[in-house]
């Protein structure tokens, strides 16, 4: 038994899931873990070093050969440097979802997925952490919102930090992408059976926390 829990956070893309995860892992002094931000890491690398995302194997030799690891407020660094904003473009958005599809790449980060969080006081967000990442979380949460509400959040995002978008093109995106995350035949997104369902369209971020922390206090004690 783990002396403290592992919480799973799945749900489809702009449901908000990195910033809850990220603010429920301070309120509770856990590892925040992005582990969409693993996926799209790959895929930058990819187009760093000119390997298509439909090639599987070649693309988990380009895990294998670096280091991955992120710092105690979640911050993911690829060999000791920081990824930033460099994989919250729309085609890294989109390339994480390509590079998902293959079970080479999966299984390179489910290892390392694990190891961060084999002894617990981790939350972990993602498509598949209660469903095949950690099927045994101790508590499973499954963040979700519509797709307009989803869309109209991202696009109002990604104007504030200036990129030349339209709220139609950011729609279309979305919606490929939800097709893509459902449909994949390796580890599609889906909520766990006894995962604890959040709608969040009418919800603020700090609101959707405070419920996920009083669960979590709620059923388990720990230090």
């Amino acid at each position: 038994m783990r002396p403290r829990p592992v919480v799973a956070i799945d749900g489809p893309s702009g449901a908000g899931k990195s910033t809850v995860a990220r603010a429920l892992a301070r309120a509770l002094g856990f590892q925040f873990v992005d582990t969409g931000a693993l996926y799209r890491t790959v895929a930058l690398l990819a187009d760093e070093n000119g390997v298509e995302w439909s090639i599987g194997p070649r693309l988990a030799k380009l895990v294998d050969g670096h280091e991955f690891a992120f710092d105690s407020d979640g911050a993911l660094y690829l060999d000791g440097r920081p990824v930033g904003e460099a994989v919250r473009s729309p085609r890294m958005s989109m390339g994480a979802s390509e590079v998902a599809r293959h079970a080479e790449v999966r299984e390179a980060l489910l290892v390392i997925q694990r190891v961060i969080g084999k002894e617990g006081g981790v939350v972990l967000e993602g498509r598949d952490i209660g469903t095949v990442v950690f099927p045994d979380a101790e508590i499973k949460f499954f963040l979700d919102a519509s797709v307009s509400e989803r869309a109209s959040r991202r696009f109002e995002e990604l104007l504030a930090k200036g990129r030349d978008v339209t709220l139609d093109q950011i729609t279309r995106e979305q919606e490929e992408r939800d097709r893509s995350d459902r449909e994949r035949e390796l580890s599609p997104l889906r909520k766990a059976d006894e995962a604890i369902e959040i709608p969040c369209d009418d919800m603020t971020a700090q609101q959707v926390v405070e419920h996920m922390l009083a669960i979590v206090k709620t059923q388990f004690s720990f230090d």
